[in-house]
Formats: structure tokens, C-alpha cells, sequence
């Protein structure tokens, strides 16, 4: 391993603690040049550092604007690492060389920030990044051999054979899967404490500025194998989170109640005299039309307008009255004229009931 490191470029070291180091403020000439690998990492892991011991509300603009710069940075930083084609398939964790070794970090810090990304519509998109996030960074882990564990199953796994894998499983396969789950925790919670005590050890060495290339590998490959533990649990975590929220999604958009389309409306045209009538239609084609003496003659010869078929109350010799004061107004009579006016004129000067004192008093 040592004959491996020696060949490395060294000149690529940029840090030697723990924390991604303290850039200093650029000089006036170096404004343009655009920022080198090792800075775009450093800086997006002080930012995931800084919000992750921030004591501000996680939905708040000022610490959503750092994860957002964060994300960018890392993203800036993967693009690079990609192009410089720094790791391979076929290469031993020990051709690895100590400045690359913090590299491998790069996936796994884009996913813990992009779970930090707040924002209730878009928290199952963002779920789903971080998942394909860390699952990239163990993937990458296992190939290169950095500790032993087992690689989740893919989303499309999950989907295929229920939320955890058992869906054909019988209870009692069920209870044992629990019951290794279960273990599993342990155990990575156990690793978890022994790395970030012996974290703490190398960090000392490191800080002071004398740790020689061995200890500063140790101290990058420490802080790997305690983020494979954090990605082991944070994918657990997304997975249930996931499920949740697909359910719920279900959920809403069955109980919606469906609302019946309505057909649309045919438009017409309500005309206002016979000339439009016979060019548009009456505008209710379905129904016959006529005048109102057509209905009441048609009415009149089928006996049911309303004074039809009912009998008179008054003697014959009124009705044979009324029958000639009729005739007389038809025949335009003068004395039948004039009585009529006169009775008409004295209505218009008398009241209704106008002299009947009849039980009065």
C-alpha cells in the first residue's frame, strides 16, 4: 500500500483535518479562475456541517438558501470528479490515492443535503434523489471494498416485492427478517459509536497540523465507513417515509369525490318578431307555435275553456235581458249608449256599496 500512495500526486491534498479546511480570501487574481475540485467538495461538506448543527428552523430561507448552495457545489464537484475518471471498476481500494479517498464522500453529502431540502410537494421527489444518492455511494463502497454490509435493494426491488422485501415471506419468515432487521441496527449503531470515537482520536493528530499520509488515510477511510452506517440507516428511513407518503397520495385521491360532467349547452336564439321566427326558428324548435286566438278557438271547440260547462244561475227572463242589452251594444243602440255611459260616469263618482245603509244602525 505504501509503494501505491508514494506514486499518487500529493499535490492534490488539500486538507489534513478533519473539517474541510478554511479557504483563505482569493486575491485579485485568482477572481476568474474557476474553483478546483478539492475547494467545490471542501465547501459543500462545511455547508452540510453548518446546517447540520444549526439550531435554525429547518424550513427557514436563510439556512434553505445554504442547502441549496451546498447541493450546487457538490453537484459542481461530482460533474468534475466524473470527468477526471478518478475511480475505476478495476482497481483495489489501496491503488486509491489518499487525495482521492474523500472523493468517494461526494454522493453520500449530496444525499444528506438533499434531504434537508424542505418543501412538502416536492418531498417524496426529494426522497427519492437522496435515496439514488446514497444507494450510488455504497454501491461504489462495496465495490472497492471499504467494509463489510449488505446492499439494500433498489426502489424497483421494493416496488416488485412489497415495502421490505416479504411480501411472499410466511409469517414466520416474517418474524426472523424482523428480528435480523432488528439485529442489523444494533450492530450499526455499535460501529457507528467505535468510528466516531476513533474519529476523534485520529482528529486530534490531524489538527495539529503532523499527521503523516498514513494517519490522514486512516482518518479519510474512518469517516467513510461511519457515513456507510449513516447511509445504511438513512435509507431505511426513506423507505418508510416513501411508503407513507404513496399511501397517503392513494389515499387522497380516492377519497375525491368524482364530479359528473356536465353535457355541454347547445346555444339558441330567442327571436322577437315573426320575420326572425320564420329565419332562425323559434328557438325551441321541439315545441308547435300559434297565436293566441288559434289556442282559443282550438280550446273553444273542445268544450274547456274556462266559462265552458258551467251552468247559469240567473232566471230566464235575466237571461233573456242580458241577451238584448248584448244586442243593443252590438248594434251600436243610442239609448243602450247612453245609459251605459252614464252608468260608467256615476262609478267613477260613487264608491262600491256607495248608499246601501241597509243594517246599519
Amino acid at each position: 500500500m505504501a509503494e501505491s500512495v508514494a506514486n499518487c500526486d500529493m499535490t492534490r491534498s488539500e486538507s489534513s483535518g478533519s473539517e474541510p479546511p478554511k479557504l483563505s480570501e482569493p486575491s485579485e487574481n485568482s477572481c476568474s479562475d474557476p474553483p478546483r475540485l478539492s475547494e467545490l467538495l471542501d465547501r459543500g461538506w462545511g455547508i452540510f456541517e453548518e446546517v447540520d448543527s444549526s439550531n435554525e428552523p429547518a424550513s427557514s430561507t436563510a439556512l434553505q438558501a445554504r442547502v441549496k448552495q451546498g447541493i450546487s457545489l457538490l453537484e459542481e464537484a461530482s460533474r468534475m470528479a466524473a470527468q477526471l475518471h478518478l475511480f475505476s471498476r478495476n482497481e483495489e481500494l489501496e491503488e486509491v490515492c489518499t487525495a482521492d479517498l474523500k472523493y468517494l464522500l461526494l454522493p453520500a453529502l449530496l444525499g444528506a443535503l438533499t434531504l434537508k431540502t424542505s418543501g412538502r410537494e416536492r418531498r417524496l421527489e426529494n426522497l427519492r434523489a437522496a435515496r439514488v444518492y446514497f444507494m450510488d455511494f455504497l454501491g461504489r463502497c462495496q465495490e472497492y471494498h471499504v467494509a463489510q454490509f449488505h446492499l439494500p435493494r433498489s426502489s424497483t426491488e421494493d416496488t416488485e416485492q412489497g415495502p421490505h422485501g416479504l411480501s411472499d415471506l410466511k409469517p414466520s419468515a416474517d418474524l426472523v427478517s424482523m428480528a435480523a432487521q432488528r439485529q442489523a441496527k444494533i450492530e450499526r449503531y455499535r460501529q457507528k459509536k467505535e468510528l466516531e470515537a476513533q474519529l476523534s482520536d485520529v482528529r486530534r493528530a490531524v489538527d495539529t497540523g503532523q499527521a503523516d499520509e498514513e494517519v490522514q488515510r486512516n482518518f479519510y477511510l474512518l469517516n467513510i465507513r461511519r457515513w456507510i452506517t449513516v447511509g445504511l440507516e438513512e435509507i431505511e428511513s426513506i423507505d418508510q417515509e416513501v411508503e407513507i407518503l404513496e399511501k397517503m397520495d392513494v389515499l387522497k385521491h380516492s377519497t375525491e369525490p368524482s364530479k359528473p360532467r356536465r353535457p355541454p349547452m347547445k346555444p339558441f336564439i330567442l327571436t322577437k318578431d315573426a320575420v326572425q321566427a320564420r329565419v332562425f326558428g323559434a328557438g325551441y324548435p321541439s315545441l308547435p307555435t300559434m297565436t293566441v286566438d288559434d289556442w282559443y278557438e282550438q280550446h273553444q271547440k273542445r268544450g274547456v275553456l274556462p266559462d265552458q260547462g258551467v251552468p247559469r244561475t240567473g232566471s230566464p227572463e235575466e237571461d233573456r235581458e242580458d241577451e238584448d242589452k248584448e244586442k243593443k251594444a252590438d248594434d251600436d243602440d243610442p239609448e243602450a249608449l247612453l245609459k251605459a255611459r252614464n252608468w260608467d260616469d256615476w262609478k267613477d263618482t260613487h264608491r262600491r256599496g256607495y248608499g246601501n245603509r241597509h243594517n246599519m244602525g
